[in-house]
């Protein structure tokens, strides 16, 4: 058998690959579907910021010493491109007490530099839920707040920020979205 035969049978079937991705009426590169909806004067994309809301907070165990919280938002994309959100940051109060300031990810450093890969791309075609707990340590000293801990019945309100970018952690600027929200 002749050895160029299957070289150039390997070298025709990525040709007709090519071609089929070519012609396939679908770009790999542009995730737009075909609708213009980035842009500005000054080249730079326009970001639909993302729609964060309190999906949950729910006391797990609850004991003498310590609570333990655990807190979900959910995370809506309307933009047609992925979005890497960096971090939620977060403060917890009950009844207008301060309860604690926590965060979830990392955000880059000035420089573009970013520690850890501890960040979450929101796609666009459906909410992600992202789930963070804590833990309220009981003092002694409010004992109005361990009561309604104990009764499951806390007035909370969580207050916060969440920075986010384009599907490239340099790429869009820095976007911050801020909430509020009572339950």
């Amino acid at each position: 058998m002749n050895p160029k035969i299957p070289v150039l049978g390997v070298i025709g079937a990525l040709a007709l690959v090519i071609v089929v991705i070519s012609y396939s009426g679908t770009s790999i590169i542009d995730d737009t579907s075909g609708e213009v909806r980035i842009g500005n004067p000054g080249g730079m994309p326009t970001l639909i910021p993302l729609i964060i809301e309190l999906e949950d907070i729910e006391i797990l165990n609850v004991d003498e010493r310590i609570a333990f919280v655990e807190i979900s938002f959910k995370v809506t994309n309307p933009n047609y491109k992925g979005v890497i959100l960096e971090m939620i940051r977060y403060t917890v109060y009950e009844d207008g007490m301060k309860i604690g300031v926590k965060s979830i990810g990392d955000r880059a450093a000035p420089g573009g530099i970013v520690s850890a890969s501890n960040y979450f791309t929101i796609l666009s075609d459906r909410p992600t839920t992202i789930k963070d707990e804590f833990n309220i340590k009981n003092d002694g000293n409010i004992p109005e707040l361990w009561s309604a801990l104990q009764n499951g019945d806390p007035e909370w309100r969580v207050t916060g920020e969440a920075y986010y970018n384009l599907s490239s952690m340099t790429a869009g600027g820095e976007n911050i979205v801020d909430f509020e929200f009572t339950r």
